[in-house]
């Protein structure tokens, strides 16, 4: 004991924390403020000025975003019934603008430093075409009901890794620190549980890509209507994910309980290697080891844009800002598409994807000292109505940018929420990218309420050995 309590000193004393402070911290007497709860007064703007989970409800000033009504509630006349594609709410809608590289002055203001580098980079065969601004993002109103509790009751100890108060609505609607708009991303409602192909391609240089199909299943037990935070047994969701193809990677698994408070306890996780055929614990799942099957081109904690625990950065709320982001993404979401048809040489092709203006809160990350991480800084673009991170920005150990992302989400107009259908990782230094997400030419991501013991370790050690 007295060994570990010398090498926790020493370890503050290396920041430049000495003497008494650091001995306290060694021996956890000092503890770290809380983060968030806000005033009633405050709480009450959900019901008026903000909406429900803490967006603007007004028009910008110019009128290229309009007033939120509530989002789009109604499914249009193409959408032929659940678990059949999301169709495109609006066909007759055509681009405002595109922007090129010739333009590109007139527009910088609103976009990305990523995105900025894109056009830099692929010249004359890079444009984004921007529509109309759909506020298309609402959530059921027991969404709503428990993001006001959350906004008097949430609150983040131990440095922003502990989550407490909070239950199925959105944690921070009204963000004061830098970590309150990660956790909105990864604890945003997506309903109690999903089942979903989740195929991913590592493009070369030349555009040729290999094809690794990934199916997924997901429970958001934080999602469950009536459940308390006591209740959750420090876990938020379960996740598992099973590799189809190609044959080389076919058969392993990755299973994760992703815990709340990753102070309390880290991720726990296992993999299946059909090889061995045993599944084994696996620490090295998050942060910055490699994807599965990405070809390095993502980092584990790169999956839905942004995961896992945040403790190797600092955060800071830079602010919000007026920006052109993925949205309202049904078109390269499209069954009439296939995968070859999306993905080209240096970039996907962009007469698919659908531009707008939005709100978003940009939230700027750098590595703490003492910490590693294969990224120095990111910058995330988080959109106001659905709290997904639509960017990100990403620098290397120089301070140069590395990586872009960028997510393309979608209304999910029968159940209230969003998602993504497309994700990309542009590596700018090696002209190769990633495009996940996606389900174009498979079944629809479907709702489903999973039973907690699926995601036992021993019932999917046994599945997998049948």
């Amino acid at each position: 004991m007295a060994t570990f309590a010398v090498r926790i000193f020493k370890r503050y004393a290396s920041f430049g924390v000495t003497g008494s402070t650091a001995a306290l911290l060694s021996l956890g007497l000092i503890a770290t403020p809380a983060l968030a709860k806000v005033s009633q007064a405050e709480a009450d703007k959900l019901k008026s000025e903000l909406t429900p989970v803490g967006a603007e409800r007004a028009a910008n000033s110019a009128g290229t975003i309009p007033k939120w009504e509530g989002g789009l509630k109604t499914a249009p006349p193409c959408y032929k019934g659940r678990g059949t594609r999301y169709c495109d709410p609006f066909p007759s809608d055509k681009p405002l603008f595109t922007i090129t590289k010739a333009n590109l002055a007139t527009y910088k203001g609103q976009l990305t430093e990523g995105q900025k580098a894109l056009f830099a980079k692929f010249g004359d065969s890079y444009k984004m075409n921007v529509y109309p601004t759909r506020r298309t993002v609402g959530f059921p109103d027991f969404v709503y009901e428990a993001t006001t509790k959350n906004a008097l009751n949430a609150e983040l100890t131990n440095g922003g890794e502990s989550l407490n108060g909070a239950v199925l609505g959105i944690p921070f609607p009204i963000p004061k620190t830098g970590n309150e708009p990660i956790w909105n991303h990864k604890l945003r409602y997506r309903g109690v549980g999903v089942d979903r192909w989740n195929n991913q391609a590592a493009v070369t240089t030349s555009g040729d890509f290999n094809l690794v199909k990934i199916h997924e299943q997901v429970k958001f037990l934080y999602d469950t209507r009536g459940i308390t935070p006591e209740q959750l047994d420090n876990v938020g969701i379960y996740f598992m994910q099973v590799v189809t193809a190609p044959p080389r990677l076919a058969g392993q698994i990755t299973l994760v309980h992703e815990t709340m408070d990753q102070v309390k306890e880290p991720r726990r996780a296992w993999q299946y290697n059909p090889g061995q055929r045993r599944l084994r614990r696996a620490p090295n799942v998050g942060y910055d080891n490699p994807g599965t099957g990405a070809d390095g081109l993502r980092t584990n904690d790169q999956t839905d844009t942004f995961n896992g625990a945040t403790d190797r950065y600092t955060w800071k709320l830079v602010g919000k800002k007026e920006m052109y982001i993925p949205y309202n993404a049904y078109v390269v979401h499209s069954d009439k598409y296939k995968f070859k048809d999306i993905i080209r040489k240096g970039h996907i092709n962009q007469d698919l994807p659908r531009y707008e203006l939005h709100r978003v809160w940009v939230v700027e990350s750098n590595i703490k000292p003492g910490t590693t991480h294969i990224y120095r800084k990111r910058v995330f673009y988080v959109d106001e109505d659905s709290w997904q991170i639509a960017a990100v920005d990403i620098y290397d150990a120089r301070q140069t940018l590395w990586r872009v992302q960028e997510s393309h989400l979608i209304g999910i107009y029968d159940l209230l929420g969003s998602g993504p259908v497309l994700e990309t990782v542009y590596d700018l230094q090696s002209g190769r990218y990633l495009a996940q997400a996606m389900n174009n030419e498979d079944p629809e991501t479907s709702e489903k309420n999973f039973e907690v013991n699926f995601f036992d370790p021993a019932n999917v050690a046994k599945q997998a050995s049948k």
